[in-house]
Protein backbone atom coordinates (compact mmCIF):
# COMPACT_ATOMS: atom_id res chain seq x y z
CA UNK A 1 0.00 0.00 0.00
CA UNK A 2 2.99 2.34 0.46
CA UNK A 3 3.38 2.79 -3.30
CA UNK A 4 -0.33 3.46 -3.74
CA UNK A 5 -0.25 5.87 -0.80
CA UNK A 6 2.38 7.88 -2.67
CA UNK A 7 0.04 8.09 -5.67
CA UNK A 8 -2.74 9.45 -3.48
CA UNK A 9 -0.51 11.92 -1.67
CA UNK A 10 0.81 13.25 -4.98
CA UNK A 11 -2.76 13.99 -6.04
CA UNK A 12 -3.68 15.55 -2.68
CA UNK A 13 -0.63 17.82 -2.74
CA UNK A 14 -1.50 18.94 -6.29
CA UNK A 15 -4.92 20.32 -5.28
CA UNK A 16 -4.72 23.63 -3.39
CA UNK A 17 -8.44 23.48 -2.53
CA UNK A 18 -8.02 20.16 -0.69
CA UNK A 19 -4.88 21.33 1.08
CA UNK A 20 -6.82 24.40 2.25
CA UNK A 21 -9.64 22.20 3.60
CA UNK A 22 -7.11 20.02 5.40
CA UNK A 23 -5.52 23.09 6.95
CA UNK A 24 -8.92 24.38 8.12
CA UNK A 25 -9.68 20.98 9.68
CA UNK A 26 -6.26 20.80 11.31
CA UNK A 27 -6.89 24.14 13.06
CA UNK A 28 -9.91 22.60 14.82
CA UNK A 29 -7.52 20.47 16.89
CA UNK A 30 -9.83 17.45 16.90
CA UNK A 31 -8.54 14.07 18.06
CA UNK A 32 -7.80 11.44 15.40
CA UNK A 33 -9.40 13.51 12.63
CA UNK A 34 -9.54 12.91 8.87
CA UNK A 35 -11.22 14.42 5.83
CA UNK A 36 -12.57 11.63 3.70
CA UNK A 37 -15.37 10.02 1.76
CA UNK A 38 -16.72 11.89 -1.27
CA UNK A 39 -14.40 14.88 -1.00
CA UNK A 40 -11.33 12.69 -1.44
CA UNK A 41 -12.96 10.41 -4.02
CA UNK A 42 -14.19 13.36 -6.08
CA UNK A 43 -10.76 15.01 -6.16
CA UNK A 44 -9.06 11.78 -7.23
CA UNK A 45 -11.69 10.74 -9.77
CA UNK A 46 -12.10 14.22 -11.28
CA UNK A 47 -8.34 14.28 -11.89
CA UNK A 48 -7.94 10.67 -13.02
CA UNK A 49 -11.24 9.95 -14.77
CA UNK A 50 -12.92 13.31 -15.30
CA UNK A 51 -12.30 16.63 -16.95
CA UNK A 52 -10.31 18.02 -14.02
CA UNK A 53 -11.13 18.96 -10.48
CA UNK A 54 -13.74 21.65 -9.83
CA UNK A 55 -14.42 22.41 -6.13
CA UNK A 56 -17.94 23.61 -6.92
CA UNK A 57 -18.91 19.98 -7.61
CA UNK A 58 -18.03 18.90 -4.06
CA UNK A 59 -21.27 18.13 -2.26
CA UNK A 60 -19.75 18.37 1.20
CA UNK A 61 -16.52 17.94 3.11
CA UNK A 62 -16.69 15.02 5.53
CA UNK A 63 -14.63 15.76 8.62
CA UNK A 64 -14.53 12.86 11.05
CA UNK A 65 -12.82 12.48 14.39
CA UNK A 66 -12.87 10.19 17.43
CA UNK A 67 -13.59 11.53 20.91
CA UNK A 68 -15.29 9.08 23.31
CA UNK A 69 -15.29 11.74 26.05
CA UNK A 70 -17.78 14.03 24.27
CA UNK A 71 -20.48 12.29 22.25
CA UNK A 72 -22.75 15.34 22.02
CA UNK A 73 -24.30 16.24 18.70
CA UNK A 74 -24.07 19.88 19.75
CA UNK A 75 -20.29 19.73 19.41
CA UNK A 76 -20.56 18.54 15.81
CA UNK A 77 -23.08 21.27 15.02
CA UNK A 78 -20.89 23.95 16.59
CA UNK A 79 -17.92 22.85 14.48
CA UNK A 80 -20.06 22.84 11.32
CA UNK A 81 -21.25 26.39 12.11
CA UNK A 82 -17.66 27.56 12.47
CA UNK A 83 -16.53 25.88 9.27
CA UNK A 84 -19.51 26.64 7.03
CA UNK A 85 -22.40 24.91 5.35
CA UNK A 86 -20.47 22.49 3.14
CA UNK A 87 -18.92 20.70 6.10
CA UNK A 88 -20.35 17.48 7.54
CA UNK A 89 -18.72 16.77 10.91
CA UNK A 90 -19.16 13.45 12.71
CA UNK A 91 -17.59 12.07 15.87
CA UNK A 92 -17.06 8.42 15.01
CA UNK A 93 -17.20 7.55 18.72
CA UNK A 94 -20.87 8.63 18.70
CA UNK A 95 -22.11 6.88 15.54
CA UNK A 96 -23.65 3.98 17.46
CA UNK A 97 -25.84 6.47 19.39
CA UNK A 98 -27.77 7.65 16.31
CA UNK A 99 -27.14 5.14 13.50
CA UNK A 100 -30.16 2.91 14.11
CA UNK A 101 -32.58 5.85 14.28
CA UNK A 102 -31.29 7.16 10.95
CA UNK A 103 -30.68 3.94 9.02
CA UNK A 104 -32.92 1.36 10.71
CA UNK A 105 -30.21 -1.05 11.79
CA UNK A 106 -28.03 -0.97 14.90
CA UNK A 107 -24.32 -0.23 14.80
CA UNK A 108 -21.68 -1.45 17.19
CA UNK A 109 -19.52 1.19 18.87
CA UNK A 110 -16.41 2.06 16.89
CA UNK A 111 -12.89 2.05 18.35
CA UNK A 112 -11.20 4.70 16.18
CA UNK A 113 -11.75 7.01 13.27
CA UNK A 114 -10.20 4.45 10.91
CA UNK A 115 -12.69 1.90 12.24
CA UNK A 116 -15.48 4.29 11.27
CA UNK A 117 -13.96 4.95 7.85
CA UNK A 118 -13.92 1.18 7.26
CA UNK A 119 -17.73 1.13 7.42
CA UNK A 120 -18.50 3.83 4.84
CA UNK A 121 -20.84 2.85 1.97
CA UNK A 122 -18.40 2.35 -0.91
CA UNK A 123 -14.85 1.08 -0.68
CA UNK A 124 -13.59 3.91 -2.90
CA UNK A 125 -14.76 6.34 -0.20
CA UNK A 126 -13.27 4.40 2.73
CA UNK A 127 -10.28 6.72 2.68
CA UNK A 128 -9.32 9.63 4.91
CA UNK A 129 -6.46 12.12 4.79
CA UNK A 130 -5.08 14.27 7.61
CA UNK A 131 -2.60 17.15 7.56
CA UNK A 132 -0.24 17.01 10.52
CA UNK A 133 1.33 19.97 12.30
CA UNK A 134 4.57 19.49 10.33
CA UNK A 135 2.56 19.52 7.05
CA UNK A 136 3.03 15.80 6.49
CA UNK A 137 -0.01 13.86 5.36
CA UNK A 138 -1.46 10.75 7.00
CA UNK A 139 -3.75 8.37 5.13
CA UNK A 140 -6.34 6.03 6.63
CA UNK A 141 -7.43 3.42 4.10
CA UNK A 142 -8.75 0.35 5.93
CA UNK A 143 -9.64 -1.41 2.65
CA UNK A 144 -6.61 -0.16 0.75
CA UNK A 145 -6.43 2.38 -2.05
CA UNK A 146 -6.95 0.26 -5.17
CA UNK A 147 -10.67 1.02 -5.64
CA UNK A 148 -10.11 4.75 -5.18
CA UNK A 149 -7.04 5.02 -7.40
CA UNK A 150 -8.21 2.55 -10.06
CA UNK A 151 -11.74 3.97 -10.36
CA UNK A 152 -13.84 1.14 -8.97
CA UNK A 153 -17.24 1.81 -7.38
CA UNK A 154 -17.88 -1.21 -5.14
CA UNK A 155 -20.33 -1.41 -2.26
CA UNK A 156 -18.80 -1.88 1.16
CA UNK A 157 -21.11 -4.48 2.69
CA UNK A 158 -20.00 -3.81 6.29
CA UNK A 159 -23.15 -1.76 7.01
CA UNK A 160 -24.82 -1.12 3.68
CA UNK A 161 -27.87 -3.10 2.63
CA UNK A 162 -28.40 -3.90 -1.06
CA UNK A 163 -31.32 -1.45 -1.07
CA UNK A 164 -29.21 1.41 0.28
CA UNK A 165 -26.41 0.52 -2.15
CA UNK A 166 -28.83 0.74 -5.08
CA UNK A 167 -30.21 4.07 -3.83
CA UNK A 168 -26.71 5.51 -3.48
CA UNK A 169 -25.71 4.33 -6.93
CA UNK A 170 -28.78 6.03 -8.45
CA UNK A 171 -28.21 9.23 -6.46
CA UNK A 172 -24.45 9.54 -7.00
CA UNK A 173 -24.46 8.30 -10.66
CA UNK A 174 -20.69 7.73 -10.81
CA UNK A 175 -20.93 6.26 -14.31
CA UNK A 176 -22.32 9.58 -15.60
CA UNK A 177 -19.76 11.88 -13.97
CA UNK A 178 -16.83 9.51 -14.57
CA UNK A 179 -17.66 7.21 -17.53
CA UNK A 180 -14.34 5.36 -17.21
CA UNK A 181 -15.13 4.25 -13.65
CA UNK A 182 -16.01 0.59 -13.22
CA UNK A 183 -19.27 0.15 -11.28
CA UNK A 184 -19.55 -3.19 -9.48
CA UNK A 185 -23.00 -3.05 -7.93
Amino acid sequence: MVEREGELLEIVRSVPWLLDQLDVARREGLPDWFIGAGAVRDVVWDIRFGSGFDPSRIEDVDLVFFDPDDLSHDREVAIERRLGERWDVKNQAAVHTWFEAKFGVPADPLVSTADGISTWPERCTCVGVRLERDDSLVVAAPHGLDDLLDGVWRTNSVRVTPEVAAQRLRKKSPHERWPAVLVLA
